[in-house]
């Protein structure tokens, strides 16, 4: 599941509340001002709670910001890992 993952997540087979997590998770990094109250409807209709949506938006703004720090300040890449996010050689 980890290599499907890896590949495209959205054919992994995932269950419909991490695909809705991840789709949201996708918008809200690549396309901020489209996120709304819908969207957040849609996470509750796949069933997740105000606290779980809540830890979800809190996760994902946080790694976007720190991103974009490391982008802003010329941080390299991790030489370690892969294009895929993987530790070379595993």
């Amino acid at each position: 599941m980890v290599d499907r993952f890896a590949e495209d997540w959205r054919t992994a087979g995932l269950d419909e509340a991490t695909r809705g997590m991840l789709e949201y998770a996708e918008r809200l990094t690549l396309e901020p001002a489209s996120v709304g109250r819908a969207d957040v409807e849609r996470l509750r209709g796949v069933g997740l709670d105000d606290r779980s949506i809540n830890d979800l938006v809190q996760v994902c703004a946080y790694f976007n910001y720190i991103n974009r720090i490391a982008e802003g300040l010329g941080v390299d890449d991790e030489d370690w890992l892969g294009d895929d996010g993987r530790p070379i050689g595993e």
